[in-house]
Order: structure tokens, then C-alpha cells, then sequence
């Protein structure tokens, strides 16, 4: 598929209708046979059929994850995240809607979570635009069907350790947004939380076996991470100015500068405030891969799942969408990771693809087994083993 706008994220169903979002554009739906139904468009989007006045697109937000109710077939139920602007300067939000039986038109929307930090305009924050940070990928867990929702920091120190801001999170709840049971949040904090202490997660995916849920996350000029979750745990990150020795930073957000920069070497942490701050927090979840100490835009991940993907059969898929550090390339490439059994670390395969150079949005496995990716560029490839 191609020539779309930004493709966000994909999901589908058992026989290979594919819904998809587009960031500045909205949700549809390509059928089987190749047709594609424009189904809810974000604010002044042409030729969708319905329209949502509060869905916007700017900076980083927009149209976000989306994700098919496992009980689809019954109640027609998809969801989508997205940012709005219903109340301001604006939250990210957690849409359900019902989609009709001929994939024309959705309709009953509901919007389940709305309290999603979002980045306002800063005020003397050198990095990034309003709407910057939004995590925004939506996966149902496949071993007890309940809707996971990653949230970014927003460029907000106070946000990531927040008990009661949902940005820095994933969140864990039902189809109605409720809290889910197990989540072990620590006490005082909102019940919807899973985990917390996140920076930009835009990738959750689950291990085939063991349900265990991993994130894939964006990391501060150094050291995207892959982290198997537990319920309640603390990622680690938390960039308010004035702990540790650290010195103010613009808008209260050390997430870059001063404590971010430094370092000649990119492997040299010594000028880095850590990811996981396992110093401040020893009982963090440690990453059990942290690209190399390099930040390369880690988007979103896949546990590739059956015996035609051989060696790489129950493996890591993580797919990158910038460039790094000191310049380090990284478009076009997926990397392997073949996780040890704890989620304590991992060895990486890289893959060379024959597609041109694009940053890699999202990847996830079709029911037919095969591999999809989505790109900026609108594109979609559709992957298969040799």
C-alpha cells in the first residue's frame, strides 16, 4: 500500500482487512480485495465520510494507535488514540468506536480515557513543538484482554513520576477505560496505571508463550530501551530538575539539556542522566536492551510468531524512525532481538531491507504470518520469510 499520509499504526483482522491510522489524517480500512474505506477523519481532513472537529494534528500529535476489541466479531469495537483539543490547550485521548458490518462508517464513539497528558506550547523549552511526547500505541494483551496504552512524558519533568498525570505511563484497563484488575499500582496512584517512570514509549508487544508485555521506548540522545513490564514497576526516568545535583533546566524539563549533552564519545555515559535511573531508583525495571547507548527514534516493536519465521521464531522486531546521535543513520532498519528468558538481555540481528530509505512508524504480524511496516512516508510493506 502507498501513497498515503503518514501511516501510524495497523491492526487486523483474522481474514486480512487491515485497519490503519494516518497521522494528520484519521482512520480506514483496506479490505481484502485492496479497497480502502475512509471511515473518521481528524479535523479538515478531505473525503472521509465523518469528520471529529476536536481530532487535530501538529508537531508530534495527531492520529495515534489503534487497536480491534478481541471480541470483535460481537460488538464491532475498535479504538483509536488521538490528540483533541476539547478541552484545553488539550489532552491525547482514548477513542472507542463501533464500526457498521459492511467497514463503511463508524459511529457511537466513546471516548474511554481522556485525561492523557499533552504537551502544551512551552515557554522557554528549546526542544520540540507543542504536542511533542505522546507514546500513543494501543495493543490488547493477548493473554488476558485488556487494553495497554503507552504515554509519553510530554517534555514535563513533574509528569513521568506523577501518581495521578497519565503521562510516563502505561496503562492497563478494560473496554470501557476502567482500571483492570492486577495492576498493582503503587499506592495513591491511579489505579489505571501499570507501569510508570516512561519517556516516549511508542512500542508494546508481547512475548508469544508467556504473554509477557515488553515496551519499546524513545531514549534522551542515548539509549533507546526494549523493558519487560511488571505490574506496578518504575521504568526509572524522571528528568525534574534539582535531583541528583542537577542543575535548572528550561521549562523544569532535564530530558535534554544541560544533563543530556557533554559527551564526545556516545558511549561515554559519564555526562548522561540515565533512562533508568537505577541509582535513584534501585528497584527499576532494567532494560534488557538499550540499543547500543544510542537514541535512533526506537518506534514501535512485534514478537515475530510461527515456525515459518524458523530461527527468529518467538524474536524481537524493532523498527526506528530518526537519526541518532552525532548524526547516526538510521532509516531503513528493523532489528532482531533474540531476548533471554528473564528479559535481562538481548543479542541483536540487523536487517538490510531492499525498500528505499524511510522511517520506520510501526510494525506488527498479519494473520497470515507475514510482517507489515509502516513508514512516514505513507508507505506499508508487507514482509515475508525466505
Amino acid at each position: 500500500m502507498s501513497g498515503r499520509d503518514l501511516t501510524w499504526d495497523m491492526a487486523f483482522l483474522p481474514d486480512g482487512t487491515m485497519f490503519f491510522t494516518e497521522k494528520c489524517s484519521g482512520l480506514s480500512v483496506r479490505l481484502p480485495s485492496g479497497k480502502i474505506n475512509a471511515l473518521l477523519g481528524i479535523k479538515d481532513s478531505k473525503n472521509y465520510p465523518d469528520t471529529a472537529s476536536d481530532l487535530f494534528c501538529g508537531g508530534q500529535a495527531g492520529m495515534y494507535g489503534v487497536a480491534i476489541d478481541p471480541e470483535f466479531a460481537t460488538n464491532r469495537f475498535i479504538y483509536v488514540a488521538s490528540a483533541s483539543n476539547m478541552t484545553a490547550p488539550g489532552t491525547n485521548r482514548v477513542l472507542r468506536l463501533t464500526v457498521n458490518p459492511d467497514l463503511t462508517k463508524v459511529s457511537n464513539r466513546q471516548d474511554i480515557v481522556t485525561d492523557i497528558a499533552y504537551k502544551p506550547l512551552p515557554s522557554n523549552h528549546p526542544f520540540g513543538d507543542p504536542g511533542a511526547h505522546n507514546g500513543g500505541r494501543l495493543r490488547f494483551g493477548p493473554g488476558d484482554g485488556f487494553l495497554y496504552v503507552t504515554t509519553g512524558d510530554t517534555h514535563n519533568g513533574e509528569v513521568p513520576q506523577s501518581p495521578t498525570r497519565m503521562g510516563g505511563k502505561v496503562l492497563r484497563i478494560d473496554r470501557d477505560g476502567k482500571a483492570a484488575p492486577g495492576n498493582n499500582a503503587p499506592q495513591g496512584f491511579d489505579p489505571r496505571i501499570f507501569t510508570y517512570g516512561h519517556r516516549n514509549p511508542q512500542g508494546i508487544c508481547f512475548r508469544p508463550g508467556t504473554n509477557q508485555p515488553y515496551t519499546a521506548e524513545n531514549g534522551p540522545w542515548h539509549s533507546d530501551e526494549v523493558t519487560a513490564l511488571t505490574a506496578g514497576g518504575n521504568a526509572g526516568w524522571d528528568p525534574r530538575p534539582n535531583m541528583a545535583g542537577r542543575a535548572d533546566c528550561p521549562d523544569n524539563y532535564c530530558g535534554y539539556s544541560p544533563n543530556q549533552m557533554g559527551a564526545v564519545d556516545p558511549k561515554d555515559r559519564s555526562a548522561f542522566m540515565p533512562m533508568t535511573d537505577t541509582k535513584t531508583y534501585p528497584n527499576a525495571m532494567k532494560p534488557a536492551w538499550n540499543n547500543e547507548l544510542l537514541s535512533q527514534g526506537m518506534s514501535s516493536c512485534v514478537f515475530l510468531n510461527g515456525p515459518q519465521w524458523k530461527d527468529w521464531n518467538g524474536r524481537m522486531v524493532v523498527t526506528f524512525m530518526g537519526i541518532g546521535i552525532h548524526g547516526t543513520p538510521v532509516g531503513n532498519r528493523l532489528d532482531v532481538l533474540d531476548i533471554t528468558p528473564d528479559g535481562s538481555s538481548a543479542k541483536r540481528t540487523t536487517i538490510s531491507l531492499p525498500m528505499p530509505a524511510g522511517r520506520f512508524r510501526s510494525v506488527v504480524q498479519a494473520p497470515d504470518g507475514s510482517m507489515y511496516v509502516a513508514t512516514d512516508q505513507g508507505d506499508v510493506y508487507q514482509l515475508k520469510p525466505n
